[in-house]
C-alpha cells in the first residue's frame, strides 16, 4: 500500500510539473554530440511544456547561452510539436530548437550549455541542456 501510494504521489508531481524538452532537460551522465558545418542549421529537438498534454507556454522561450563558441547560435523554429515524453497523443504549441553555425573558418570542438527560459500561465519555468558540438568549415 505505501509503495502503491508513494508510485501515485510521484506520478502525480511529473503530471503537475509537465517539464518537457526532448533536447537533454533530463540528467546525462556522459554529453550528447553535435555537429555542424559552416552555414549548417540543425535540429536538436522539441521544445514545449505542457500540463495534462495541453500547453501552457505563453509565447516562446528565451535562449541563453551560457557557455560555447561564438560560432553557433539557437533559435526556435515556431510550430506544432508532439509531446512523446509524455504520450500525448496530439501536437500543441511549441517549436524546433535548431543550431546555426556561422563563420566556421576551421574544425573546432567545444562545450556547448544553453538555458531556455519559458513564460507559462503557471509562471516563468527553465531548463536546460548541454552538448559537446563539433564544427566543420
Amino acid at each position: 500500500m505505501k509503495i502503491a501510494l508513494t508510485a501515485l504521489l510521484a506520478i502525480l508531481a511529473l503530471a503537475i510539473t509537465g517539464a518537457a524538452i526532448d533536447s537533454g532537460a533530463h540528467a546525462q551522465s556522459r554529453l550528447s554530440r553535435l555537429a555542424a558545418k559552416n552555414n549548417e542549421s540543425i535540429e536538436i529537438g522539441p521544445v514545449y511544456w505542457v500540463v495534462s498534454c495541453r500547453s501552457v507556454m505563453i509565447g516562446l522561450p528565451e535562449i541563453e547561452i551560457l557557455e560555447g563558441p561564438p560560432q553557433v547560435a539557437l533559435t526556435i523554429k515556431e510550430g506544432q510539436v508532439l509531446p512523446r515524453r509524455q504520450g500525448c497523443a496530439s501536437k500543441v504549441s511549441g517549436g524546433m530548437l535548431m543550431l546555426n553555425a556561422k563563420d566556421v573558418t576551421e574544425a573546432t570542438e567545444a562545450k556547448l550549455t544553453y538555458r531556455l527560459k519559458f513564460k507559462t500561465k503557471d509562471g516563468a519555468r527553465q531548463t536546460s541542456g548541454a552538448y559537446i558540438v563539433s564544427l566543420f568549415p
